[in-house]
């Protein structure tokens, strides 16, 4: 089994040395997965991925009450913690929402690099398991493992420049199942995103749902063009991979997270009267309408609920 697992990776990185394949904005190639049968799902469930955030300590209250008051939930008690390998402080809380978790970061001390870089943090069943996994993927460590007030933590790069944080708890951790699962929105460069498919779902042990070559452009900024849009599923969640050449208006690629709500202009309204701007008024695009919207201490956030066949909202 390891000479097999040996072989997978020698393999992939030849054909990505010597076959890399080109494509930009509306093209599409079709990606390979690596084949890692020596490892098993280190996923646990996505009510435990969380969106990290961060904001200023003297709004970070109102953040907090911002979220509640738009998806509903609960929190956790706020504490203060050292959540980094070198000395920081930061107001920490998590956010448990019926669409999504937050971890909400308000550091009172400088921030030590990388850190608010990374999209999202992901329990693993297995934190060395899971960073030798992404390495054997093509991740990069940009921060070694490091242990945390309740378990350990390590930062992975994977490419196209995507960051996300991987942690494992001491006693494992038991939230409620969600009723909608969010998405990870990941923008990646056009000759980097058959890369970065390739690494996360031999990673995730996930499957294409859809690789769609002139998704449309609205759903970027740019309504009279197409761009490549590939969805992935797995015990992670889900996760929308936005391919594009860069040429992207505000706020679009600030965006790290869409949450599904299934009435769009009753979640909008509370949303307005918590404090939160909308930045991209309500569209249709595909299957579902869709705005982003910006949170009191600047987090954005796609917003959206799905439509029947005529464009109604469900």
């Amino acid at each position: 089994m390891r000479e097999n697992k040996v072989f997978s990776v020698t393999a992939l990185t030849v054909f990505l040395t010597v076959g890399s394949a080109r494509f930009s904005i509306g093209q599409q190639t079709t990606p390979t997965v690596a084949d890692r049968t020596a490892t098993r799902n280190l996923a646990v469930g996505p009510q435990y991925d969380t969106a990290h955030v961060y904001v200023a300590p003297e709004v970070f209250d109102r953040f907090v009450a911002s979220v509640v008051a738009t998806f509903g939930g609960t929190t956790t008690k706020r504490g203060v913690f050292t959540v980094t390998p070198t000395p920081s402080s930061t107001m920490s809380q998590l956010v448990l929402t019926p669409v999504g978790t937050l971890s909400v970061f308000g550091f009172k001390t400088p921030i030590p690099y990388p850190f608010g870089g990374e999209r999202t943090g992901y329990l693993v069943t297995d934190l060395d398991e899971a960073t030798r996994a992404a390495r054997a993927d093509g991740g990069d460590v940009l921060v070694s493992p490091f242990n945390d007030p309740v378990g350990r933590d390590v930062v992975i790069q994977w490419p196209g420049g995507v960051n996300m944080q991987f942690y494992w708890h001491t006693t494992a951790p038991s939230y409620k199942a969600l009723e909608t699962i969010p998405e990870n929105r990941v923008y990646v460069p056009a000759d980097r995103g058959d890369a970065f498919t390739r690494s996360f779902l031999a990673f995730s042990r996930g499957h294409v749902v859809s690789d769609k070559g002139h998704a449309p452009g609205v759903e970027i900024g740019r309504p009279t063009e197409t761009y490549r849009r590939i969805k992935i599923q797995s015990t992670f969640g889900k996760l929308n991979i936005l391919v594009t050449d860069g040429h992207l208006p505000y706020p679009y690629g600030r965006e790290t997270s869409g949450y599904e709500v299934a009435n769009l202009a009753q979640t909008l309204a509370k949303a307005k009267e918590a404090g939160v701007e909308i930045l991209v008024a309500p569209y249709l695009a595909d299957d579902r309408e869709e705005a982003i919207v910006k949170f009191p201490g600047g987090y954005i956030a796609e917003i959206h609920s799905p439509t029947n066949k005529h464009g109604a909202p469900q």
